[in-house]
Protein backbone atom coordinates (compact mmCIF):
# COMPACT_ATOMS: atom_id res chain seq x y z
CA UNK A 1 0.00 0.00 0.00
CA UNK A 2 2.98 2.49 0.94
CA UNK A 3 4.14 1.98 -2.30
CA UNK A 4 0.97 3.67 -3.80
CA UNK A 5 1.32 6.65 -1.92
CA UNK A 6 2.74 9.29 -3.91
CA UNK A 7 3.53 6.93 -6.69
CA UNK A 8 2.73 6.66 -10.85
CA UNK A 9 -1.03 5.77 -9.55
CA UNK A 10 -1.63 8.65 -7.36
CA UNK A 11 -0.61 10.39 -10.30
CA UNK A 12 -2.39 8.66 -13.11
CA UNK A 13 -6.02 9.27 -10.24
CA UNK A 14 -4.75 12.75 -9.85
CA UNK A 15 -4.86 13.48 -13.65
CA UNK A 16 -7.86 11.71 -14.14
CA UNK A 17 -9.70 14.12 -11.46
CA UNK A 18 -8.82 16.96 -12.55
CA UNK A 19 -10.11 15.97 -16.12
CA UNK A 20 -13.98 14.93 -14.52
CA UNK A 21 -13.49 18.37 -12.43
CA UNK A 22 -12.52 20.71 -15.79
CA UNK A 23 -15.56 19.37 -17.35
CA UNK A 24 -18.58 18.93 -14.50
CA UNK A 25 -17.33 22.94 -13.40
CA UNK A 26 -17.19 23.94 -17.03
CA UNK A 27 -21.58 24.24 -16.08
CA UNK A 28 -21.98 27.62 -14.37
CA UNK A 29 -19.47 29.33 -16.76
CA UNK A 30 -22.41 29.42 -19.30
CA UNK A 31 -23.66 31.57 -17.25
CA UNK A 32 -21.01 34.19 -17.09
CA UNK A 33 -20.98 34.12 -20.71
CA UNK A 34 -24.31 34.09 -21.15
CA UNK A 35 -25.15 36.91 -18.61
CA UNK A 36 -26.21 40.08 -21.15
CA UNK A 37 -28.89 37.64 -22.85
CA UNK A 38 -29.93 35.71 -19.77
CA UNK A 39 -30.52 38.74 -18.17
CA UNK A 40 -32.45 40.24 -21.14
CA UNK A 41 -34.74 37.24 -21.54
CA UNK A 42 -35.15 36.87 -18.14
CA UNK A 43 -36.38 41.15 -16.96
CA UNK A 44 -33.43 43.04 -17.39
CA UNK A 45 -31.71 42.37 -14.20
CA UNK A 46 -28.19 41.28 -14.02
CA UNK A 47 -28.70 40.09 -10.28
CA UNK A 48 -30.52 37.48 -11.58
CA UNK A 49 -28.93 35.28 -13.86
CA UNK A 50 -25.71 36.29 -11.44
CA UNK A 51 -28.00 35.07 -8.78
CA UNK A 52 -28.28 31.72 -9.85
CA UNK A 53 -24.35 31.52 -10.91
CA UNK A 54 -23.97 32.59 -6.98
CA UNK A 55 -26.48 29.20 -5.96
CA UNK A 56 -24.44 26.86 -8.38
CA UNK A 57 -21.56 28.10 -6.19
CA UNK A 58 -23.37 28.37 -2.88
CA UNK A 59 -25.08 24.33 -3.93
CA UNK A 60 -21.50 23.11 -4.84
CA UNK A 61 -20.20 24.41 -1.54
CA UNK A 62 -23.39 23.44 0.82
CA UNK A 63 -23.15 19.85 -1.45
CA UNK A 64 -19.27 19.36 -0.46
CA UNK A 65 -20.55 18.34 2.95
CA UNK A 66 -23.47 16.13 2.24
CA UNK A 67 -21.91 14.69 -0.34
CA UNK A 68 -18.49 14.08 1.05
CA UNK A 69 -20.24 12.07 4.04
CA UNK A 70 -22.03 10.16 1.20
CA UNK A 71 -18.53 9.17 -0.21
CA UNK A 72 -17.26 8.20 2.47
CA UNK A 73 -19.49 5.35 2.83
CA UNK A 74 -20.23 4.63 -1.20
CA UNK A 75 -17.36 5.89 -2.39
CA UNK A 76 -16.10 8.65 -4.69
CA UNK A 77 -16.80 6.73 -8.03
CA UNK A 78 -20.09 6.01 -7.59
CA UNK A 79 -21.08 9.63 -5.95
CA UNK A 80 -19.00 11.36 -9.01
CA UNK A 81 -21.12 9.41 -11.15
CA UNK A 82 -24.13 10.60 -9.86
CA UNK A 83 -22.55 14.25 -9.75
CA UNK A 84 -21.99 13.85 -13.67
CA UNK A 85 -25.86 13.30 -13.98
CA UNK A 86 -27.32 15.70 -12.02
CA UNK A 87 -25.59 18.69 -13.53
CA UNK A 88 -26.88 16.91 -17.09
CA UNK A 89 -30.28 17.46 -15.16
CA UNK A 90 -29.75 20.76 -13.67
CA UNK A 91 -28.76 22.18 -16.84
CA UNK A 92 -31.94 20.58 -18.72
CA UNK A 93 -33.64 22.21 -16.54
CA UNK A 94 -32.02 25.30 -16.27
CA UNK A 95 -32.55 25.97 -20.41
CA UNK A 96 -36.32 25.72 -19.67
CA UNK A 97 -35.87 29.25 -19.33
CA UNK A 98 -38.03 30.62 -16.23
CA UNK A 99 -36.37 32.11 -12.97
CA UNK A 100 -37.49 29.49 -10.85
CA UNK A 101 -36.40 26.99 -12.75
CA UNK A 102 -32.49 28.69 -13.51
CA UNK A 103 -32.62 28.99 -9.65
CA UNK A 104 -33.38 25.72 -8.93
CA UNK A 105 -31.37 23.91 -12.24
CA UNK A 106 -28.53 25.74 -10.94
CA UNK A 107 -28.13 25.49 -7.06
CA UNK A 108 -30.05 22.44 -5.83
CA UNK A 109 -29.00 20.27 -8.98
CA UNK A 110 -25.79 21.39 -10.48
CA UNK A 111 -24.62 22.89 -7.48
CA UNK A 112 -26.06 20.89 -4.44
CA UNK A 113 -26.57 17.37 -6.10
CA UNK A 114 -23.91 18.03 -9.27
CA UNK A 115 -20.79 19.32 -8.24
CA UNK A 116 -21.07 19.09 -4.80
CA UNK A 117 -20.78 15.36 -5.60
CA UNK A 118 -17.48 15.87 -7.37
CA UNK A 119 -15.97 18.79 -6.20
CA UNK A 120 -15.36 18.65 -2.59
CA UNK A 121 -14.79 14.58 -2.65
CA UNK A 122 -12.50 14.44 -5.37
CA UNK A 123 -10.36 17.33 -3.22
CA UNK A 124 -10.56 14.85 -0.03
CA UNK A 125 -9.63 11.61 -2.47
CA UNK A 126 -6.69 13.00 -4.01
CA UNK A 127 -4.86 14.06 -0.30
CA UNK A 128 -5.10 10.52 0.54
CA UNK A 129 -2.64 9.85 -2.12
CA UNK A 130 0.02 11.82 -1.15
CA UNK A 131 2.06 12.43 1.69
CA UNK A 132 5.27 14.49 0.45
CA UNK A 133 3.97 15.88 -2.86
CA UNK A 134 0.55 16.83 -1.58
CA UNK A 135 0.82 20.74 -2.07
CA UNK A 136 1.35 20.48 -5.60
CA UNK A 137 -1.49 17.68 -6.14
CA UNK A 138 -3.88 19.91 -4.61
CA UNK A 139 -2.87 22.37 -6.84
CA UNK A 140 -3.17 20.31 -9.64
CA UNK A 141 -7.03 18.89 -9.01
CA UNK A 142 -8.00 22.55 -7.55
CA UNK A 143 -6.64 23.30 -11.55
CA UNK A 144 -10.38 22.19 -12.90
CA UNK A 145 -12.43 25.53 -11.73
CA UNK A 146 -9.47 27.28 -13.85
CA UNK A 147 -9.43 24.74 -16.77
CA UNK A 148 -12.85 24.70 -17.55
CA UNK A 149 -12.99 28.33 -17.34
CA UNK A 150 -10.46 29.01 -19.78
CA UNK A 151 -11.36 26.17 -22.43
CA UNK A 152 -15.54 26.12 -22.14
CA UNK A 153 -16.37 30.24 -22.48
CA UNK A 154 -14.82 29.88 -25.83
CA UNK A 155 -17.12 27.20 -27.33
CA UNK A 156 -20.04 28.26 -25.13
CA UNK A 157 -19.51 31.66 -26.85
CA UNK A 158 -19.71 30.10 -30.49
CA UNK A 159 -22.54 27.50 -29.45
CA UNK A 160 -24.62 30.18 -28.43
CA UNK A 161 -24.32 32.22 -31.57
CA UNK A 162 -25.50 29.74 -33.20
CA UNK A 163 -27.91 27.69 -30.88
CA UNK A 164 -28.49 29.93 -28.16
CA UNK A 165 -28.25 29.69 -24.50
CA UNK A 166 -30.91 27.12 -24.00
CA UNK A 167 -29.51 24.71 -26.24
CA UNK A 168 -25.94 25.25 -25.17
CA UNK A 169 -26.95 24.14 -21.54
CA UNK A 170 -28.80 21.08 -22.76
CA UNK A 171 -25.90 20.21 -24.99
CA UNK A 172 -23.35 20.55 -22.88
CA UNK A 173 -25.15 18.71 -20.09
CA UNK A 174 -25.45 15.30 -22.34
CA UNK A 175 -21.90 16.04 -22.85
CA UNK A 176 -20.55 16.22 -19.13
CA UNK A 177 -22.74 12.47 -18.47
CA UNK A 178 -20.98 11.15 -21.30
CA UNK A 179 -17.60 12.01 -20.61
CA UNK A 180 -17.62 12.00 -16.78
CA UNK A 181 -18.69 8.65 -16.41
CA UNK A 182 -16.74 6.29 -18.25
CA UNK A 183 -13.53 8.17 -16.42
CA UNK A 184 -15.49 7.58 -13.21
CA UNK A 185 -15.90 4.06 -13.83
CA UNK A 186 -12.13 3.41 -15.14
CA UNK A 187 -9.85 5.56 -12.61
CA UNK A 188 -11.34 6.38 -9.49
CA UNK A 189 -10.16 3.36 -7.56
CA UNK A 190 -10.12 3.42 -3.75
CA UNK A 191 -7.59 5.34 -2.09
CA UNK A 192 -4.73 3.50 0.04
CA UNK A 193 -5.71 2.63 3.67
CA UNK A 194 -3.28 3.37 4.98
CA UNK A 195 -3.01 6.94 4.45
CA UNK A 196 -7.02 7.30 5.48
CA UNK A 197 -5.39 6.07 8.48
CA UNK A 198 -2.75 8.45 9.08
CA UNK A 199 -2.36 11.64 11.07
CA UNK A 200 -0.64 14.64 9.84
CA UNK A 201 -1.27 17.01 12.52
CA UNK A 202 1.72 19.26 12.99
CA UNK A 203 2.81 18.82 16.45
CA UNK A 204 4.97 21.73 16.52
CA UNK A 205 1.81 23.90 15.70
CA UNK A 206 -0.32 21.86 17.91
CA UNK A 207 0.55 21.78 21.63
CA UNK A 208 -1.34 21.05 24.71
CA UNK A 209 -4.63 20.75 22.88
CA UNK A 210 -4.66 24.17 20.88
CA UNK A 211 -4.07 24.94 17.70
CA UNK A 212 -1.76 28.05 16.56
CA UNK A 213 -2.27 28.69 20.58
CA UNK A 214 -5.69 28.78 20.16
CA UNK A 215 -8.46 26.40 21.06
CA UNK A 216 -8.63 24.04 17.51
CA UNK A 217 -12.71 25.01 16.07
CA UNK A 218 -11.44 29.02 16.89
CA UNK A 219 -8.21 28.41 14.36
CA UNK A 220 -10.65 26.66 12.30
CA UNK A 221 -13.15 29.29 12.16
CA UNK A 222 -10.25 31.94 11.26
CA UNK A 223 -9.19 29.96 8.58
CA UNK A 224 -12.85 29.16 7.36
CA UNK A 225 -13.57 32.77 8.04
CA UNK A 226 -10.89 33.99 5.57
CA UNK A 227 -11.30 31.58 3.18
CA UNK A 228 -15.11 33.36 3.13
CA UNK A 229 -13.33 36.63 2.91
CA UNK A 230 -11.18 36.17 0.19
CA UNK A 231 -13.07 34.37 -3.01
CA UNK A 232 -16.27 37.07 -2.16
CA UNK A 233 -13.40 39.16 -4.65
CA UNK A 234 -12.04 36.33 -6.55
CA UNK A 235 -15.44 35.34 -7.85
CA UNK A 236 -15.80 38.83 -9.64
CA UNK A 237 -14.11 38.76 -12.50
CA UNK A 238 -15.30 34.83 -13.44
CA UNK A 239 -18.90 35.86 -13.11
CA UNK A 240 -18.95 39.91 -14.71
CA UNK A 241 -15.67 39.72 -16.68
CA UNK A 242 -17.29 39.43 -20.03
CA UNK A 243 -20.25 41.88 -18.93
CA UNK A 244 -17.90 44.56 -17.84
CA UNK A 245 -15.82 44.01 -21.64
CA UNK A 246 -19.45 44.20 -23.63
CA UNK A 247 -20.38 47.65 -21.61
CA UNK A 248 -17.27 48.71 -22.56
CA UNK A 249 -17.91 48.30 -26.42
CA UNK A 250 -16.10 45.21 -26.83
CA UNK A 251 -17.63 41.95 -28.86
CA UNK A 252 -18.60 39.06 -27.00
CA UNK A 253 -15.80 36.85 -28.41
CA UNK A 254 -13.35 39.26 -26.76
CA UNK A 255 -15.06 39.48 -23.56
CA UNK A 256 -14.30 35.30 -23.57
CA UNK A 257 -11.18 34.85 -24.94
CA UNK A 258 -10.04 37.56 -21.73
CA UNK A 259 -11.69 35.15 -19.01
CA UNK A 260 -10.06 32.78 -21.12
CA UNK A 261 -7.10 34.36 -20.49
CA UNK A 262 -7.12 34.67 -16.55
CA UNK A 263 -8.19 31.39 -16.21
CA UNK A 264 -5.14 30.16 -18.36
CA UNK A 265 -2.84 32.26 -16.56
CA UNK A 266 -4.55 30.84 -13.17
CA UNK A 267 -4.23 27.18 -13.87
CA UNK A 268 -0.25 27.63 -14.89
CA UNK A 269 0.38 29.69 -11.99
CA UNK A 270 -1.77 27.27 -9.64
CA UNK A 271 1.14 24.69 -10.59
CA UNK A 272 4.12 27.39 -9.29
CA UNK A 273 2.02 28.28 -6.38
CA UNK A 274 1.29 24.26 -4.97
CA UNK A 275 5.15 23.70 -5.39
CA UNK A 276 6.02 26.59 -3.30
CA UNK A 277 3.16 25.95 -0.91
CA UNK A 278 5.52 22.32 -0.51
CA UNK A 279 8.19 24.43 0.73
CA UNK A 280 7.11 27.34 2.45
CA UNK A 281 3.97 25.62 3.90
CA UNK A 282 0.16 27.01 3.22
CA UNK A 283 -0.37 30.34 5.60
CA UNK A 284 2.85 31.78 4.12
CA UNK A 285 1.10 30.98 0.72
CA UNK A 286 -1.95 32.21 1.46
CA UNK A 287 -0.48 35.53 2.75
CA UNK A 288 1.41 35.99 -0.20
CA UNK A 289 -1.64 35.62 -2.31
CA UNK A 290 -3.86 37.70 -0.87
CA UNK A 291 -1.46 39.86 -1.63
CA UNK A 292 -0.93 39.41 -5.03
CA UNK A 293 -4.85 39.41 -5.43
CA UNK A 294 -5.32 42.84 -3.99
CA UNK A 295 -3.10 44.35 -6.05
CA UNK A 296 -5.05 42.83 -9.03
CA UNK A 297 -8.35 43.78 -8.59
CA UNK A 298 -7.30 47.40 -7.85
CA UNK A 299 -7.13 47.03 -11.41
CA UNK A 300 -10.23 46.38 -12.11
CA UNK A 301 -11.26 49.53 -10.61
CA UNK A 302 -9.58 52.04 -12.79
CA UNK A 303 -8.77 50.07 -15.91
CA UNK A 304 -11.41 50.77 -19.13
CA UNK A 305 -9.39 49.81 -22.60
CA UNK A 306 -8.88 45.93 -23.84
CA UNK A 307 -5.36 46.42 -23.70
CA UNK A 308 -5.40 47.22 -19.78
CA UNK A 309 -7.96 44.84 -19.41
CA UNK A 310 -6.11 41.83 -20.79
CA UNK A 311 -3.13 42.51 -18.64
CA UNK A 312 -5.02 43.21 -15.34
CA UNK A 313 -7.21 39.37 -15.95
CA UNK A 314 -3.36 37.85 -16.35
CA UNK A 315 -2.23 39.62 -13.25
CA UNK A 316 -5.53 38.52 -11.45
CA UNK A 317 -5.31 35.03 -12.68
CA UNK A 318 -1.22 34.54 -11.89
CA UNK A 319 -2.06 35.96 -8.07
CA UNK A 320 -5.53 34.63 -6.90
CA UNK A 321 -4.49 30.82 -7.65
CA UNK A 322 -2.81 29.35 -5.40
CA UNK A 323 -5.39 30.38 -2.32
CA UNK A 324 -7.78 27.65 -2.32
CA UNK A 325 -5.50 24.66 -2.41
CA UNK A 326 -3.29 26.40 0.19
CA UNK A 327 -6.68 27.06 2.66
CA UNK A 328 -6.82 23.15 1.98
CA UNK A 329 -3.51 22.16 2.93
CA UNK A 330 -2.85 24.46 5.74
CA UNK A 331 -6.20 22.65 7.51
CA UNK A 332 -4.23 19.31 6.53
CA UNK A 333 -1.25 20.48 8.37
CA UNK A 334 -3.09 21.95 11.37
CA UNK A 335 -5.49 18.71 11.61
CA UNK A 336 -5.59 15.46 11.97
CA UNK A 337 -6.20 13.56 8.47
CA UNK A 338 -9.49 11.64 10.16
CA UNK A 339 -10.88 14.91 10.37
CA UNK A 340 -10.17 15.76 6.29
CA UNK A 341 -13.64 14.16 5.56
CA UNK A 342 -15.81 17.16 6.96
CA UNK A 343 -12.78 19.95 7.31
CA UNK A 344 -11.97 19.97 4.17
CA UNK A 345 -15.38 20.52 2.47
CA UNK A 346 -15.99 23.05 5.16
CA UNK A 347 -13.33 25.04 3.57
CA UNK A 348 -14.47 24.54 0.35
CA UNK A 349 -18.12 25.54 1.34
CA UNK A 350 -16.48 28.80 2.91
CA UNK A 351 -14.31 29.40 -0.24
CA UNK A 352 -17.48 28.70 -2.59
CA UNK A 353 -19.96 30.61 -0.32
CA UNK A 354 -17.57 34.11 -0.40
CA UNK A 355 -17.19 33.05 -4.75
CA UNK A 356 -21.22 33.08 -4.44
CA UNK A 357 -21.63 36.52 -2.55
CA UNK A 358 -19.39 37.99 -4.65
CA UNK A 359 -20.68 37.09 -7.77
CA UNK A 360 -24.15 38.08 -6.67
CA UNK A 361 -22.95 41.01 -5.02
CA UNK A 362 -21.66 42.66 -8.01
CA UNK A 363 -24.56 42.00 -10.08
CA UNK A 364 -26.43 43.86 -7.17
CA UNK A 365 -23.99 47.03 -7.09
CA UNK A 366 -23.96 47.17 -10.52
CA UNK A 367 -27.66 47.21 -11.04
CA UNK A 368 -27.59 50.08 -8.39
CA UNK A 369 -24.76 52.32 -9.29
CA UNK A 370 -24.35 51.25 -13.54
CA UNK A 371 -20.73 50.32 -13.81
CA UNK A 372 -18.42 47.75 -12.05
CA UNK A 373 -16.24 49.91 -10.19
CA UNK A 374 -17.99 50.38 -6.79
CA UNK A 375 -18.10 46.81 -7.54
CA UNK A 376 -14.74 45.69 -7.18
CA UNK A 377 -13.81 48.41 -4.69
CA UNK A 378 -16.02 46.37 -2.81
CA UNK A 379 -14.18 43.09 -3.29
CA UNK A 380 -10.82 44.81 -2.31
CA UNK A 381 -12.39 45.84 1.08
CA UNK A 382 -12.85 42.10 1.94
CA UNK A 383 -9.78 41.48 0.66
CA UNK A 384 -7.71 43.66 2.90
CA UNK A 385 -9.71 42.10 5.99
CA UNK A 386 -8.87 38.63 4.62
CA UNK A 387 -5.06 39.50 4.43
CA UNK A 388 -5.55 40.66 8.64
CA UNK A 389 -6.78 37.35 9.17
CA UNK A 390 -4.31 35.67 7.65
CA UNK A 391 -1.26 37.73 9.03
CA UNK A 392 -2.98 36.86 12.21
CA UNK A 393 -2.84 33.36 12.23
CA UNK A 394 0.85 33.59 10.85
CA UNK A 395 1.45 36.15 13.90
CA UNK A 396 0.01 32.94 16.22
CA UNK A 397 1.75 30.40 14.38
CA UNK A 398 5.30 31.79 14.95
CA UNK A 399 4.10 32.39 18.73
CA UNK A 400 3.05 28.42 18.73
CA UNK A 401 6.76 27.67 17.52
CA UNK A 402 8.44 30.17 20.07
CA UNK A 403 6.70 28.55 23.01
Amino acid sequence: MEARIDGREAWQVTIAALVIASIALGAPYIIAVALKPIAEDLGGLRSVPSGASSLALLGTGVGGLAMGWVAERIGVRLTAIFGALMVFAGLALSSRGEVWQLYVGHGLLIGFLGNGAINAPLYVYVTRWFERRRGTALALIASGQYVAGAFWPPLFERAMTAYGWRMTMLGFGALVAVLVVPLALMFLTAAPVSVQGSSTADGAARKNGLVLGLRPNVTFSLLAGAAFLCCIPMAMPAAHLIALCGDLGMAPSRGALMLSVLLTCAFFSRQFWGWLSDRIGGLMTLIIGSGAQATATTGFIYTQDEAGLFAVSAAFGLGFAGLIPAYILTARKYFPAEDASWRVPTILLTGMSGMAAGSWMAGVIYDHFGFYAPAFATGLAFNLVNFSVLVLLLMQSRRGRAL
